[in-house]
């Protein structure tokens, strides 16, 4: 069998075949197996001992029941109370489905790692969970500016508000969201898809983030890299210049208000908002941090992980605290709940 060169063009063609064996045996090492595709192994925290392993699961899964059951919380309130059929709670809906998914991407496989050892995923799986991480990271951002246009039209244009904010309009900006969101990381997945890797190569973090999987490829990682920072450019900075633009307006707007009560009503509004914009784009600063800095692997993990985690499980308790319609629907829900319970008891 003659080997083909075309894959090493600073190889002579020349018929020696210690140099052919040479050559053969370095594509099967770093494009895997002939048969199969690369099998992953996900290093977790690189200095974490083992004898750590499973309070960290513990820590984990405690974050992912609470993620779970505050933003289930949130969709139950805003769907059986009729109060908040409102375009604001609509947005705010799509946001807690949203964090569900997110959380649900990535901290199964972390907990199956701590729980069980299971540092192994497959490359198909690898591939999708990169992809859905970085769409709910784009579907987040898109839906935050969606829910600053929404509160920009209510403060800034309220006349207006009937009129654009119609439940089709809704419907359109939030699916627009989504499907922005769903094809902006295609080509990265597709070109990392086609990179080369060991039969076995380790991804130095807790699951398949981009830069990870950029990192462990024995391909040249510079055009990989520059297509991740334009897409986090395009996803963070973007959505984040837009969504000043709305505060600035809401703000400017608020200020004109002559009543102290109308002022503090119209802030009270969007409040909630800033401070869900406010804790996304501090993970998101967090994480860049611990990238760029000369901070040890582990730093970037925890970094990477804490983006992944803080969002989710701050925003169910930004809008039971501070919102005060959703809070109302809450305590209504928990009061039905205790009547019925005494109901059922027959007191």
């Amino acid at each position: 069998m003659v080997f083909r060169y075309s894959q090493y063009p600073n190889i002579p063609a020349v018929n020696f075949p210690e140099i052919q064996l040479c050559v053969a045996m370095e594509a099967t090492t770093c494009n895997g197996s002939v048969d199969g595709s690369p099998v992953f192994y996900l290093v977790g925290i690189p200095s974490l001992p083992e004898s750590l392993f499973l309070p960290v699961f513990f820590i984990f899964l405690l974050f992912y029941v609470l993620i779970l059951m505050g933003n289930a919380l949130i969709l139950v309130a805003v769907v059986v109370e009729p109060s908040l059929h409102k375009p604001m709670y609509f947005f705010l809906t799509n946001l807690s489905a949203l964090d569900i998914l997110f959380t649900t991407t990535t901290v199964p496989k972390m907990l199956s790692l701590f729980l069980l050892g299971d540092h192994f995923l497959s490359f198909p799986a690898c591939l999708l969970q990169m992809y859905l991480f970085q769409s709910f990271t784009c579907s987040e951002a898109f839906i935050l500016v969606v829910m600053a246009y929404d509160r920009y039209v209510a403060i800034c244009r309220p006349l207006h508000y009937p009129v654009h904010m119609t439940p089709q309009a809704n419907a359109a900006l939030a699916a627009s969201a989504w499907l922005t969101a769903l094809l902006l990381p295609i080509p990265a997945v597709v070109k990392i898809s086609q990179m080369a890797y060991n039969n076995s190569a380790h991804i130095h973090h807790c699951f398949c983030d981009h830069l990870a999987l950029v990192q462990a490829s024995c391909s040249d990682k510079t055009p990989q890299t520059l297509m991740g920072f334009c897409i986090a450019m395009v996803v963070s900075f973007l959505p984040l210049l837009l969504v000043l633009l709305s505060c600035a307006h809401i703000l400017a707007s608020v200020l004109r208000i002559s009543s102290r009560e109308g002022r503090s009503k119209a802030f009270s509004t969007c409040s909630s908002h800033l401070l869900v914009v406010g804790t996304y784009y501090s993970s998101i600063a967090i994480a860049y941090v611990a990238y760029r800095a000369d901070l040890p692997p582990d730093f970037h993990i925890m970094g990477n992980v804490a983006y992944a985690i803080l969002t989710p499980i701050l925003n169910p308790l930004i809008y039971t605290l501070r919102n005060k319609d959703v809070k109302a629907a809450i305590t209504k829900m928990s009061c039905l709940k205790t009547k019925s319970e005494i109901g059922t008891l027959g007191l």
